[in-house]
């Protein structure tokens, strides 16, 4: 992610010394970095993933280094979130390899199960140390600590003890995104993070996001929206093959995105003063217009947009 103003310029991209991550993990309140300091890049290699004859991923080879956040843009369809999970591990590729995955990897879908036990959310947030003490190990004070910073970051430690069942969507999606801030992961992989939410939601998991990669992971995004994309070092556009990747401002030319979107790009509003004038429009009813906010209420050309949930 990009640096604020004011900030070293060390604490950005990759490369970065086990110091300064050390210092930007105090500054933000996160914890220690990792004992060497060192992050392995991720990449893929020609890789193919079939769903009954279909190339979900075809070919696609990628290389996402440390201390960097890479949004992953398309269609509904278009294998975002068919990339993560290979990543992951939770789908086996056709072809291709995956190198520099290592243990310390922590995964938010989309779409999580809708059955849960009983547990309230301090519970569930407190699974991201299972990796650290399993799950009778007791929790230490440096522990309660990690857990602590995260429920604040995400602006959940008043609702610790409530049934996570009973919490809103939006709720939930914070909890778990503090579950894994919580364990400490060395690759972020979230599948479309902060759809559905409200903004001051949206604003504190963009900043986790970046507090994140300033430290020194790996994080990969997928989004449909352009401006949360502008706040990522790196976009991936794809459509089942990897069509290009660079930094935002070299993507997000119409060219670029029209490869992506196709007739879900619209183009020139030049009613309005800024210098974009493109928007995307998702299957989602979202509509993500470089350098706006989505809070228009007016539809376009017949496409209206569902509003931003509050929670």
């Amino acid at each position: 992610m990009k640096a604020a103003d004011g900030d070293d310029s060390d604490l950005t991209g990759p490369g970065r010394s086990a110091e300064s991550a050390r210092r930007s993990a105090d500054l933000i309140g996160l914890p220690t970095p990792w004992a060497d300091g060192v992050t392995m890049a991720v990449r893929v290699e020609n890789l193919t993933v079939q769903f009954n004859g279909f190339n979900a991923l075809d070919g696609i080879t990628h290389t996402f280094e440390p201390g960097t956040s890479t949004a992953v843009m398309g269609i509904n369809g278009s294998g975002k979130t068919t990339l993560l999970e290979t990543i992951a591990g939770l789908v086996r590729p056709a072809f291709g390899r995956i190198d520099g995955v290592g243990e310390r990897l922590a995964y938010v879908c989309q779409h999580p199960p809708t059955t849960w036990m009983p547990l309230t959310a301090g519970e569930v947030l407190a699974m991201g140390r299972y990796r650290e003490r399993g799950l009778i190990g007791r929790f230490r004070t440096g522990d309660r600590a990690v857990m602590h910073s995260a429920a604040q970051r995400l602006h959940v430690d008043h609702l610790l003890k409530s049934s996570f069942g009973e919490l809103s969507g939006g709720q939930q999606q914070r909890v778990r995104i503090a579950q894994m801030l919580a364990s400490d992961p060395q690759l972020l992989l979230l599948d479309e993070p902060i759809t559905g939410l409200d903004i001051p939601s949206q604003d504190r998991i963009l900043a986790m996001i970046e507090g994140c990669s300033r430290r020194g992971a790996t994080v990969v995004l997928t989004t449909h929206h352009l401006d949360e994309a502008r706040h990522c070092d790196f976009v991936m556009l794809l459509a089942n093959r990897l069509i290009a990747s660079g930094r935002p401002e070299e993507m997000f030319t119409e060219e670029r995105l029209r490869q992506a979107f196709g007739e879900r790009l619209l183009g020139d509003h030049a009613h309005h003063s800024h210098a974009h004038d493109m928007i995307v429009l998702d299957d989602h009813g979202h509509q993500s217009r470089a350098g706006h906010d989505h809070t228009d209420k007016a539809p376009i050309q017949g496409f209206g947009r569902s509003p931003r949930e509050t929670h």
